[in-house]
């Protein structure tokens, strides 16, 4: 049987990513609209206890650890990305990070209606703050900027020690991208189909717009058979770049 995919447009979201922090600056400054329309998934490396709970249910983490090589390139790349964009960044030392301490939280601070915030704020501290978001002090100190109450902040910072969180929302966060076949970030899946990386975000802006878009008008059957179709659908016809 073919699996079902969701028809909502999808777009996985990392903290450790430097290009996910770039698609989301570019979701949220160039495609405000789309940033609207996607669901927003948490993507991150488990640490053992999710690999082996994903085991469990026959699913495994879809990604493989870059080259040194790979990881030189990246330095360079993401300082062109960022200067064409005008953005600051400053590089983050991970010192044996849990990166569910970070994504997890992300579950309470959606529950507490500050979801949208808490990311702007970890993307923000991790790269142009250049601080450690596994560090549980660090969550904890974003969520009472927040202005969040006490019993919601401590959600927050031990939501990495919280076995229901693991066993429940995040281990459906981890079959889920596994099952969407979301080998990296940024990550976007609109149905069947993927787009990988900061450049294709504009293609799967542009594919999300044109299934939203109205249908076109039918031609006048009154044109004769050789008038010039282009000519013919004149105005927005609710193309691909129609909404913008």
């Amino acid at each position: 049987m073919t699996a079902r995919r969701s028809k909502v447009p999808r777009f996985y979201f990392n903290f450790r990513s430097p290009y996910s922090w770039i698609a989301y600056r570019d979701l949220m400054d160039r495609f405000p609209d789309i940033a609207q329309a996607v669901e927003w998934r948490p993507w991150w490396e488990p640490d053992a206890d999710g690999e082996r709970r994903m085991a469990e249910h026959g699913r495994s983490f879809p990604y493989t650890a870059m080259s040194r090589d790979k990881h030189l390139y990246i330095l360079q790349d993401v300082r062109r990305l960022t200067a064409d964009r005008g953005l600051a960044v400053t590089w983050p030392v991970d010192r044996d990070p849990v990166w569910e301490v970070p994504h997890l939280a992300y579950f309470p601070a959606l529950d507490a209606g500050v979801g949208p915030a808490y990311i702007e704020r970890i993307y923000s501290a991790r790269w142009q703050e250049g601080r450690d978001v596994c560090d549980r002090e660090v969550v904890a100190d974003i969520a009472t900027g927040l202005g969040l109450p006490a019993v919601v902040a401590d959600r927050m910072t031990g939501a990495a020690d919280d076995p229901e969180l693991r066993a429940g929302r995040g281990l459906q966060a981890l079959l889920d991208l596994s099952g969407d076949g979301a080998f990296g970030v940024p990550f976007f899946t609109l149905g069947y189909d993927k787009y990988w990386g900061v450049d294709r975000l504009p293609a799967f802006a542009t594919a999300v717009r044109s299934r939203a878009a109205p249908p076109s008008a039918p031609l006048d059957p009154g044109l004769p058979a050789d008038a010039d179709f282009a000519a013919a659908r004149s105005g927005d016809q609710g193309h691909a770049g129609g909404c913008g």
